[in-house]
């Protein structure tokens, strides 16, 4: 897929250097640089955030909430 950045004359100049000094296009490093981030910052689906909360308790979600709420009837 093609897009369009926009990058300060300084990294433009840096990233020239660098591709060339790696033998590599600066679409290609361009590239790895995006895959880095994305493996240090992985995206989560909003509706997946709370996936897994309950993983390491003992007691389930059900449980839980009744438990709280016969405190209510006291």
């Amino acid at each position: 897929m093609k897009t369009m950045i926009e990058l300060t004359e300084p990294q433009a100049k840096s990233l020239s250097v660098l591709a060339e000094q790696r033998d590599r296009s600066l679409s290609e490093l361009v590239g790895l640089a995006v895959n880095e981030y994305l493996r240090r910052y992985p995206s989560v689906p909003e509706g997946d955030a709370a996936f897994g909360l309950w993983r390491q308790r003992r007691e389930d979600g059900l449980s839980y909430q009744e438990r709280l709420r016969s405190e209510w009837e006291r």
